[in-house]
């Protein structure tokens, strides 16, 4: 969607393998400050980002927001080998060569936050810093069948209702329950926007889904649970499996599939220069928090650009 969205802002960017990724890119106006990497989500695209391009535009910091393989205006390939965690870093590494950017500021969220663990542990050379808001189990079951695509994309708004909840409560119930997911969807069930998403923002977000369905997005999950990475991870050394860059995890009191006191511990175990940051809010940091999520980013940003200071 980065094309349709942001077309001042976007571009396409064709890779040596032949895969195109259409992102976001603003370069930073002022030379002094970073380029954030905003690695978006299921079900998302750099559509969710809206509000911090918004805002580090502004502000003069530079920004690559791309649509993630699967989703938006990039690729969409069938076979889910191709959603590999190094295939994909390698992607991501090669995008910031080709608009001329030797190291990022990474921020992800959702399952971006796997890609951007991978993309440091295959090419640190890339980052300044990271910032985490976690990635996120009983709905992996049926996120792994080959219907509950066709679920989703018959039943658009339903899938908004549960995903986007009004109600954060609603993921403890109907979200991450074995076969929750599947029923809330299949049934078609609705609610209430919640307050931070408008009607046009939720009309858009649709139409975005609705360009190519779910099947995409769902590969992530499929590649995950059938074991495509585990060859390429088996040859990672256990001592380059730890995070040594300055990094940042935001986790929010609201969201009821990831913890946030479990995601608190991970981070700790894995990554050795960490600070943790607690918003109250649901999953979806980046809309339900945004003026909060940008402070905390650009004082990060100001630390790592400037550690002398």
């Amino acid at each position: 969607m980065a094309l349709q969205a942001f077309p001042s802002l976007s571009e396409s960017i064709r890779l040596n393998d032949g895969t195109t990724y259409a992102l976001v890119h603003i370069p930073p106006a002022d030379s002094k400050k970073p380029t954030f990497l905003l690695l978006h989500g299921f079900p998302s695209s750099s559509w969710d980002w809206r509000h911090q391009i918004s805002q580090f535009k502004n502000a003069g910091y530079g920004v690559v927001a791309p649509d993630l393989l699967g989703y938006g205006d990039t690729d969409k390939p069938e076979e889910l080998e191709a959603y590999s965690m190094k295939r994909m870093s390698g992607h991501m590494a090669e995008i910031l060569q080709k608009v001329g950017l030797q190291k990022v500021i990474g921020v992800a969220h959702d399952w971006g936050c796997g890609l951007l663990a991978r993309l440091a542990t295959y090419h640190p050379e890339c980052f300044l810093a990271s910032t985490f808001g976690y990635p996120t189990f009983g709905y992996w079951k049926w996120f792994n069948t080959e219907g509950a695509a066709e679920v989703f994309d018959q039943n658009p708004q339903a899938a908004f209702s549960l995903i986007y909840p009004t109600d954060p409560e609603i993921w403890k119930t109907d979200f991450c329950p074995v076969e929750g997911a599947a029923a809330w969807i299949a049934s078609g069930k609705t609610t209430p926007l919640p307050h931070w998403v408008t009607r046009e923002e939720n009309a858009v977000r649709n139409e975005i889904m609705a360009q190519s369905g779910y099947a995409a997005p769902l590969r992530w999950y499929k590649s995950a649970m059938r074991g495509i990475n585990h060859a390429d991870e088996a040859d990672v050394a256990h001592e380059k499996k730890f995070l040594t860059l300055p990094n940042m995890l935001v986790v929010s009191t609201k969201d009821y599939a990831t913890r946030a006191d479990m995601q608190e511990q991970s981070q700790r175990e894995w990554a050795k220069k960490t600070k943790v940051e607690f918003l109250d809010c649901g999953h979806w940091i980046q809309l339900e928090k945004r003026e909060e999520f940008y402070h905390l980013l650009t004082s990060f940003a100001h630390e790592v650009a400037d550690p002398g200071k």
